[in-house]
């Protein structure tokens, strides 16, 4: 498919999605929330996966008239127990899990389970999620990644360091565990297509779009310059979360990966991009999947094909 097939896609071209269920993780603000919207207006039954549940519940309250229902859960992505609670207490088909949550050049910290922060909450534990809901999912994953995933510094996998101890900077702890994304969207359909299942492992990328998730980054430098190009620069939430839409419902192969298709896929309407050499490695992808596998506890389910 060519990058500029689809140059005008927007929230107008989603199906009727009536009858269908997703969870969106990360959906309080920003892109999430921008997700949820356009997912609930187009009447789908939409679960707002959260670490606050106040904050959950007052983002539902501005999308009110929305077609489609929409309710608030809990989900700590740093705690695996949280992880574990939720997909316990799920019930019924999943359609669509949109693994959206994350947070981005913080200082050195970690999880509630001990793993660095940007690692243990962007793959980790969306790894744990998935899997544990994969026996409700009956349509597609969506893993969110960035374009930061191409950061020089941030190409590789640091297996021998994953919590990056005696080496840290936020830089690359947070293009790892982007980088980690892509590949565990790529491992994860390489396990789907074998075991036989219809569903779908997609990765997308917002290009640069106005977030929160500067109001996290490890110095005051970097927070400023992060809320300046949110204002003079970075396209809203709603055109940012096309590629995430986009990669949702379009008749796309499993594992493609969707940005927009502007200078730099910085800005522009959601196309299939390319991704680097690393993040298309399935040796990498394989031996990621395995170590997740070893931190969490948790492996690639049973599943009823």
């Amino acid at each position: 498919m060519d990058r500029h097939e689809h140059p005008r896609w927007d929230v107008t071209h989603l199906p009727d999605l009536a009858g269908r269920t997703a969870v969106v993780t990360g959906a309080s603000s920003g892109l999430g929330l921008a997700t949820v919207e356009a997912l609930a207006r187009a009447g789908a039954h939409v679960t707002l996966a959260v670490r606050d549940p106040h904050r959950g519940q007052a983002a539902m309250r501005t999308l009110e008239g929305a077609r489609g229902k929409m309710s608030v859960r809990p989900l700590d992505l740093a705690d695996l127990t949280s992880v574990r609670q939720f997909a316990t207490d799920w019930e019924g088909d999943l359609d669509l899990l949109i693994n959206n949550a994350g947070v981005a050049n913080m200082p050195q910290s970690s999880t509630k389970d001990g793993f660095e922060n940007h690692f243990g909450t962007n793959h980790l534990g969306h790894f744990a999620l998935t899997n544990l809901l994969l026996p409700h999912i009956t349509g597609r994953v969506v893993t969110v990644s960035s374009l930061a995933h191409k950061i020089p510094r941030g190409t590789r996998i640091n297996f021998d360091n994953l919590n990056l101890t005696g080496e840290y900077s936020p830089v690359t702890a947070y293009s790892q565990s982007k980088l980690a994304n892509l590949l565990f969207a790529l491992e994860l359909q390489r396990r789907l297509g074998r075991a036989g299942s219809p569903v779908r492992s997609m990765a997308a990328h917002p290009g640069y779009s106005v977030t929160a998730l500067h109001d996290d980054n490890a110095t005051w430098v970097l927070r400023s310059f992060g809320r300046a190009l949110n204002r003079f620069y970075a396209q809203d939430a709603r055109t940012g979360a096309l590629p995430t839409l986009f990669a949702a419902v379009a008749d796309l192969p499993g594992a493609s990966f969707v940005g927009p298709d502007g200078p730099g896929e910085r800005r522009g309407s959601p196309a299939l991009v390319s991704r680097s050499s690393r993040a298309s490695d399935p040796d990498a992808a394989a031996r990621l999947w395995t170590v997740s596998e070893e931190l969490t506890g948790i492996a690639f389910p049973e599943l009823d094909v």
